[in-house]
């Protein structure tokens, strides 16, 4: 074997023990997924957490529509404080979706105007999620296509101003089960509607979030990152950060490396799990997992 073929194979054998058995096939193209951060843990103290997340060299956030009322007339206000932290809107949480034939024109009315705020401060996707999961039966085949279907009209007018509308799958909601979620997103339209995939509540639903990631390859639009594990709660499970659950994290990102995915990973706990915590300790304990356990940059 002359050097030249011994050097090519030898790059060869490293490269396949990296696919392998290597934590993270993604780490082939760092960059490519690019990691946020979710607002919401702040509890509505919006500010802090542009300054917290910044602080910890996080390049995208997720603010909520409790921003909306605040500064929908003040767009500018916002959008500074966010360009001086050097923070990309990576996604808007826009809210709930009904189905009810009569509140059509107000819930597509609602997205709309979101979608000209998201689109004001840089922007250019919202996220949608329901509040209609009924309390004594699973929901319907109906239902959950109803739901597609009201979601394809939004993304369809958001479009027009250039931001592209997302479905979450959520614990409690329409589309909580992996079935209930493969029903809604094959009703969904592609050309309107994408799939934000929340890798936590997708696990909890009873599915494996790194299959989801091949099934709906050619959907997915971006995704939530947060762990889940049992608990005494209402519930009987509670969200954690990563690495802290039964989420196989380095399987998704696995996943995502073999579909080439090229979009905006966001890490997500809706509140502070442990009482001695605060929303930056989260933040330092998701970034440390990501940094360290992952290898990935943030």
């Amino acid at each position: 074997m002359n050097r030249r073929n011994f050097l090519q194979n030898s790059s060869m054998a490293v490269a396949a023990t990296l696919m392998g058995g290597g934590l993270l096939e993604a780490a082939i193209k760092k960059g490519d997924i690019k990691i946020g951060y979710s607002a919401i843990t702040w509890a509505g103290k919006d500010e802090q957490a542009i300054a917290d997340l910044a602080g910890l060299g996080f390049k995208g956030i997720q603010l909520r529509a409790n921003t909306f009322g605040p500064y929908r007339n003040k767009v500018s206000e916002l959008k500074d404080a966010l360009t001086k932290h050097n923070l990309t809107l990576a996604m808007f949480s826009s809210g709930n979706v009904e189905i009810d034939p009569a509140k059509f024109e107000s819930t597509v009315d609602t997205h709309v105007a979101h979608a000209s705020f998201v689109k004001a401060l840089g922007g250019s996707a919202l996220q949608l999620t329901n509040s209609l999961r009924p309390k004594d039966r699973a929901p319907s085949v109906e239902e959950l296509k109803k739901l597609a279907q009201v979601m394809n009209e939004i993304g369809k007018q958001t479009a027009d101003h250039g931001v592209q509308a997302v479905y979450h799958n959520h614990m409690n909601q329409l589309g909580e089960t992996p079935e209930e979620v493969d029903v809604i997103v094959q009703a969904m339209d592609p050309r309107y509607i994408k799939l934000l995939l929340d890798i936590a509540h997708y696990k909890q639903g009873g599915g494996e979030p790194q299959d989801a990631v091949v099934k709906y390859k050619d959907i997915i639009h971006s995704l939530h990152l947060k762990d889940t594990k049992p608990a005494e709660t209402k519930n009987g499970y509670k969200f954690v950060e990563l690495g802290q659950g039964r989420v196989d994290v380095p399987a998704v990102f696995s996943s995502l490396s073999k579909i080439k995915f090229k979009g905006w990973a966001v890490v997500e706990l809706d509140g502070v799990p442990d009482p001695d915590k605060s929303p930056l300790i989260c933040a330092e304990i998701n970034k440390k997992y990501i940094t360290e356990t992952l290898k990935y940059p943030i």
